[in-house]
């Protein structure tokens, strides 16, 4: 069984590797959307037209801005990194959506439906060992 605990150290590292290269670079992209302020939020949030949405558009874009940064910073540290992924998941759909919208073509939408993609099945695998979500909520043991 030696090969088949040292396959499942790689994949906490790899997931390691890949909240951090994800957490990164959404922190990054988020960023200077939530310090745009009110102005840059109401560009943002008024994507939200495509799904018929019309009223409050400035803090729709704040929450899009808020999920980046915060988000990234969430997935870097593994911190209730379900819910993160969730609300990452839920942003690049709208992104995607708007997209598509704006008659943006496959390179416009493609990054967003990727990163989507992305997130909904990292909502599904979890954090892995190293992370906080770890620490602070230790998978329970079965008793059987």
């Amino acid at each position: 069984m030696p090969l088949l605990e040292n396959r499942y150290r790689t994949a906490d590292l790899g997931l390691l590797l890949l909240r951090l290269g994800l957490g990164i670079m959404f922190v990054l992209h988020g960023y200077p959307k939530l310090m745009g302020g009110p102005e840059k939020w109401l560009g943002l949030g008024g994507e939200m037209k495509y799904l018929g949405i019309q009223f409050a558009p400035t803090f729709w874009g704040f929450m899009a801005a808020v999920s980046e940064t915060i988000g990234g910073q969430l997935l870097l540290l593994g911190l209730f990194f379900r819910w993160a992924c969730v609300a990452l998941l839920l942003t690049m759909i709208v992104a995607a959506i708007s997209h598509i919208g704006a008659g943006d073509g496959f390179g416009g939408y493609s990054h967003a439906v990727e990163s989507a993609v992305l997130f909904l099945a990292l909502a599904f695998i979890g954090p892995g060992r190293f992370s906080v979500d770890q620490v602070l909520f230790p998978p329970r043991r079965r008793l059987y």
